[in-house]
């Protein structure tokens, strides 16, 4: 990997406190090796060459110990349950239509970076759509009602001609 390796990417994600799953992938196989893996962040530490379903079974493993951190999104002190369409913060709650869904679910996955709004349009009404960039302004407007009416510390920004980013509100 450029710039950076395995056990600096794993330890960056752990350092931000996320909880996806990490598997290691490596064709080292020393034991320094594998402590250092593990040490760092990841989950599983599978050293090549490997069998396939030994590779599903870790894979399984990992998304069973997830429990229902599979189920939801988060950031700040707002989570989207992917299982009933739920916008949660704390105990209040508020359910979005389809496309916001789509949006929210995209957004949080993508944290603090941009999303422009044709990457939102192709992703959120697909390629073929004849929705325009207006459509995406609408929604967001809708959600940042919505994240306000549940009291979610997240904010929904956006940066001229750069899309739309997710910030935690500073209290």
């Amino acid at each position: 990997m450029p710039k950076m390796n395995g056990y600096e990417v794993a330890g960056k994600v752990r350092s931000r406190k996320c909880g996806t799953p990490i598997l290691m992938l490596t064709a080292k196989s020393g034991l320094e090796d594998r402590i250092t893996g593990l040490n760092s962040g990841a989950d599983y530490y599978l050293t090549k060459p490997f069998d396939t379903r030994e590779l599903l079974a870790c894979i399984n493993a990992l998304l069973r110990r997830q429990g229902t951190q599979v189920d939801e999104v988060a950031y700040g002190n707002t989570s989207l349950d992917l299982s009933s369409g739920m916008l949660v913060c704390g105990t209040n709650t508020v359910r979005l239509s389809a496309k916001e869904f789509d949006i929210m679910r995209f957004l949080l996955q993508s944290g603090n970076r941009n999303l422009s709004k044709e990457v939102i349009l192709a992703r959120v009404w697909g390629y073929d759509s004849e929705a325009v960039e207006n459509h995406v302004e609408v929604y967001v407007g809708f959600l940042r009602k919505k994240l306000a009416s549940i009291g979610s510390n997240i904010r929904m920004e956006a940066v001229r001609r750069m899309g739309y980013h997710l910030k935690v509100k500073k209290t």
